[in-house]
């Protein structure tokens, strides 16, 4: 039997990308020397890091790119970058052994489960944690640092990344682009493939200093001490990726509302196609607010935000009259007041929750643990609609759904006038029929997915625990599958995973993985077709 993947030329490909790793580990080198915390975790996982990366290189000095190679060396890169992700983490709780002590060994992510778990939750930008406490005090600040920017490095990918710097990379460049793009496909942008990559990775540095720079003015203004330059940078890092990831324990809660409303529209703007910022820098406005798919998107968050919002507010009204008292005008005065206060909350915690749902960023303003369960379920479902395609947002994507609904639309129309032939359009343009059954087709294989996955850790939490409700299992899986987050009640926002069993935390690693690529890039790599035929 012979294999028609070379597979040499797809390690040697994920070797390229790894040597390259070692620059953004300079950062936290930086921040630790700057701090004075200890820098062997970064300059050994610099070394490794570097070893690894030319070691594969070499397997094959001229890789050819076919799609072949590009979905295996895809899939083994993200991989890799996880692994190598958990390597501070785990030097940080042990030291190396012979060289240097433990830097704090009471690190829950001295567990190889849990060190994995959080490194592909940060680069697949779930946001999932399992840090027993997240402060400076249990870790120091360039691990967490460590963790925000393994986010933004996987937010608009690292192969596109790769491809955007890696003159090796740019021919079939545009092969591992759609094998790792986070929706049905992106746009070229340029003739030149490197140069679009280039451009959409240019959009997202911009988006995130711009962050930076208004968070950080809040300090400056007075508006909100607790907004510090390393808060600051770290919520830049993980707002713009859709990571979630958060120095602070209580998440966003920790600051102003202000700081609150301005993260809002980053966060909208991290589940854009990025491929529309372009237009609008390029002198082409219209493309952004004349896109189906960004209206619909628009749409769907704000739907979601007017509803909850509701919820929230008119749980919080006093309904009648205390007894034996009347409606005069100092009661009715009182009950304005309260009702002017309750605004502003309501639709903040309302659009905040939505927004950072619906994006898959994972943050929150509050714990919605203690929200009524209308409210909760509407987050659940939220957890399924996604950013759009060409963002760095996870789950099913808004436009599988936009298509989805446009068919089934064209179906009554057809099943009610047979003789009509009635296209699916998006945006002015005809979709094929065979990416229409690939939409439905990825949809279904999600949904399949998430049931055998939350059935698989309800059986796992019987067998060892803890005990999870289904509302928990349920929010679990779709928080991990779709690159969310949180969940509801033990993994809720001011929760972790740490409580799941080794075998169920290695599981849900790998549902984020497959999450990330979209799942097919993945699993075509356990079909027999694939390797030999």
């Amino acid at each position: 039997m012979k294999l028609r993947v070379d597979a040499r030329a797809s390690l040697s490909l994920v070797g390229s990308v790894l040597k390259y790793l070692a620059v953004p580990l300079c950062l936290p080198l930086v921040v630790a020397l700057y701090y004075g915390d200890p820098v062997a975790p970064f300059v050994a996982t610099i070394a490794l890091t570097v070893v690894a990366g030319v070691g594969l290189e070499r397997l094959d000095p001229d890789p050819e790119i076919r799609p072949r190679e590009g979905f295996l060396m895809v899939a083994a890169t993200w991989l890799a970058v996880a692994i190598v992700a958990a390597v501070p983490y785990l030097i940080e709780a042990h030291g190396i052994p012979m060289v240097t002590q433990p830097i704090n060994p009471e690190s829950t992510l001295g567990n190889p489960a849990n060190a994995l778990f959080e490194a592909m939750s940060g680069f697949t930008t779930t946001g999932a944690t399992v840090l027993g406490e997240i402060s400076f005090d249990a870790h120091t600040r360039s691990i967490m640092l460590w963790r925000q920017l393994t986010q933004w490095l996987g937010g608009m990918g690292i192969v596109v990344l790769a491809v955007a710097i890696l003159p090796e990379l740019s021919v079939g460049g545009a092969q591992l682009m759609d094998a790792e793009a986070p929706g049905p496909g992106i746009e070229k942008l340029t003739p030149r493939i490197a140069e679009t990559a280039r451009a959409l990775w240019g959009a997202y540095l911009g988006l995130t200093v711009l962050e930076i720079v208004l968070l950080y003015s809040l300090n400056v203004a007075g508006v909100d001490q607790a907004m510090t330059l390393y808060n600051a940078v770290a919520h830049g890092l993980t707002t713009m990726p859709t990571g979630g990831f958060s120095p602070e324990a209580r998440s966003i809660e920790a600051f102003s509302a202000t700081a609150q409303w301005i993260i809002i529209p980053f966060m909208v703007a991290a589940g854009t196609n990025f491929a529309l910022f372009w237009h609008v820098l390029t002198g082409d406005p219209r493309r952004l607010f004349g896109d189906s798919e960004f209206k619909f998107y628009v749409g769907a968050m704000g739907t979601l935000t007017a509803v909850i919002a509701g919820i929230l507010f008119a749980g919080g009204l006093v309904g009648a009259a205390p007894a034996g008292e009347t409606f005069d005008a100092a009661y009715l005065e009182t009950v304005r007041a309260q009702i002017v206060g309750q605004v502003e909350p309501s639709l903040r915690y309302a659009a905040f929750q939505a927004v950072s749902i619906v994006t898959t960023t994972g943050y929150a303003n509050m714990d919605f643990n203690a929200w009524g369960p209308p409210a909760q379920y509407l987050l659940l479902f939220a957890m399924f609609i996604g950013g759009s395609a060409g963002s760095t947002g996870g789950a099913v994507k808004i436009v599988r759904w936009y298509v989805i609904l446009k068919s089934i639309r064209r179906e009554l129309f057809t099943t009610a006038h047979p003789e009509a032939i009635r296209p699916v359009r998006l945006g002015g343009r005809t979709i094929d029929e065979n990416a229409v059954r690939g939409i439905y087709s990825f949809t279904l294989l999600y949904i399949v997915i998430f049931f055998v996955g939350a059935g698989l850790l309800f059986l796992d939490s019987l067998r060892i625990g803890p005990t999870l409700s289904v509302l928990e299992v349920l929010s679990a899986t779709a928080a991990t599958l779709g690159n969310v987050g949180p969940g509801f009640g033990i993994v809720g926002p001011m929760g972790s995973y740490l409580a799941f069993s080794d075998a169920s935390k290695y599981f849900m690693v790998g549902l984020m993985w497959i999450g990330r690529l979209e799942i097919i890039p993945v699993l075509v790599l356990l079909t027999s077709e694939y390797w030999t035929r």
